[in-house]
């Protein structure tokens, strides 16, 4: 389950997060003097980087009429409140077999020819999976599909992510370098961005333990200059 929000929007606008509509890493580092930091593992893989994103191909009898392949990029893990957590994104460059897209309020469905998929886990529990396979999917034009970036929610398996153990996850513009969550106890989180290697999807994604609350979510560029500036989520 999820509560998303439009950008700026007012905290009584909560919804929760719809099939196909997803808010799509996470780093250690210090905090402002002062204050603790929640460490944030991450697996950043880029091409240069000596391991590899998970590639999964799915090969037909003949070799020569390969699908094309799946790639997978581990944005954020960790632990919190004794579970394991995880986020990945997930791009299929062709609609996968079994995948049908949703309608719109109007008749018709969303259209495109690739799928990217958020896939969070917390003790090992898929978030949405109530929802089927395809859920906190959407569908995408190629690799560089704009309208898949700028988008924010906050996951979690009980009381659509207000409660219990939840996930912040930041799908932003390019610009944006890392995000940081400072709680209402004072300390901070950091969480730096990923991109699935060969696209411009990114994401960045962070930990909140149960009882804890949000008062600033920020996102800063390479240079520390902030970006955004957001304080409705709790």
């Amino acid at each position: 389950m999820a509560l998303s929000f439009a950008r700026k929007a007012a905290m009584a606008a909560v919804a929760v997060a719809a099939l196909g509509g997803v808010s799509f890493g996470a780093s250690a580092s210090a905090a402002a003097p002062g204050h603790t930091v929640h460490p944030v593992s991450r697996k950043a893989v880029h091409h240069s980087a000596s391991a590899p994103a998970s590639v999964v191909a799915k090969r037909s009898a003949p070799a020569h009429r390969r699908e094309p392949q799946v790639v997978t990029q581990v944005i954020g893990e960790g632990r919190v409140d004794g579970h394991r957590w995880s986020v990945t994104l997930e791009f299929h460059p062709t609609l996968p077999k079994g995948y049908t897209p949703p309608k719109l309020p109007d008749g018709t469905t969303t259209q495109g020819t690739s799928l990217l998929c958020q896939r969070m886990h917390i003790g090992g529990v898929r978030i949405d999976h109530q929802g089927g396979p395809w859920s906190d999917c959407q569908t995408v034009t190629g690799t560089q599909d704009p309208k898949a970036a700028g988008g924010m929610g906050l996951w979690g398996l009980h009381d659509k992510g207000l409660s219990g153990s939840r996930l912040m996850v930041s799908n932003p513009e390019a610009e944006v370098a890392y995000g940081v969550l400072t709680l209402a106890d004072g300390t901070h989180v950091k969480a730096t961005t990923v991109t699935v290697p060969g696209t411009s999807y990114r994401a960045w994604a962070a930990p909140i333990a149960d009882g804890k609350t949000i008062t600033t979510v920020d996102q800063y560029d390479t240079h520390g200059n902030r970006l955004t500036h957001d304080t409705y989520w709790r």
